[in-house]
């Protein structure tokens, strides 16, 4: 005769290896449902690759005509050009100051 406890023993090794191969199922559909979204992800980065380069390639003449532009007249006016540069980086260096201020004293209040 069978006890009790065998019995119990069965079907729970029974329903463990029922969880197991559902879980081996679910895992399946995840690793397909992810291929998927990767898929998809991969192909919209690379039409906005394609749609950037195609702008970037019409807009390369201009940019180059501006920057020749740019490059006569700083040549014609050097004292100019030098000021202007000066001025930028002065800029550039203030907003980066401002901006260290700035996350410095974030950091000094959450430390209190």
């Amino acid at each position: 005769m069978v006890s009790f406890s065998t019995l119990s023993d069965i079907d729970l090794e029974k329903q463990v290896a029922a969880l197991s191969r559902e879980l081996a199922a679910l895992r399946k559909a995840v690793s397909r449902r992810g291929g998927a979204y990767y898929e998809d992800g991969r192909d919209t980065a690379s039409d906005y690759y394609s749609d950037l380069a195609e702008r970037f390639s019409e807009a390369l003449p201009v940019i180059r005509r501006q920057s020749r532009v740019i490059e006569k007249t700083a040549r014609e006016h050097p004292a100019t050009a030098a000021a202007v540069g000066l001025v930028v980086v002065g800029l550039v260096a203030s907003l980066l100051l401002s901006r260290q201020q700035k996350t410095s004293r974030a950091t000094s209040r959450s430390a209190r």
